[in-house]
């Protein structure tokens, strides 16, 4: 059974930076897009960055320029680096990803969540 772990949330002052990794793990032929969603109260999840398996990234337009997407397909983990946060960008963040486990056969996974709390 795949698994995917969610680590690196906390609470940052405005200004500073967390990074949230995210661990897949179980029977993994590859790993295809990945990404990073998340979601503050009251509202609905969001994607936040997404990287196709060759590693070309997307992101929302609110953290352009602040957030990095990666990957390393060796150790099928991947990353959110996530600079000059905002009270804004507080919220549970989620990785995604599309896993392919087994011939012919794909299926998505989430992470359990990591909250992101900025304080102002």
């Amino acid at each position: 059974q795949v698994q995917l772990v969610e680590s690196g949330g906390g609470l940052v002052q405005a200004g500073g930076s967390l990074r949230l990794s995210c661990a897949a793990s179980g029977r993994i032929f590859s790993i295809d897009e990945i990404g990073w969603y998340r979601q503050a109260p009251g509202n609905q999840r969001e994607l936040v960055a997404e990287m196709s398996r060759r590693g070309s990234p997307k992101y929302a337009d609110s953290v352009k320029g602040r957030f990095t997407i990666s990957r390393d397909n060796t150790k099928n983990t991947f990353y959110l680096q996530m600079n000059s946060l905002k009270p804004e960008d507080t919220a549970i963040y989620y990785c995604n990803a599309e896993i392919d486990v087994g011939p012919k056969r794909t299926d998505y996974y989430w992470g359990q969540g990591t909250q992101v709390t900025v304080s102002s």
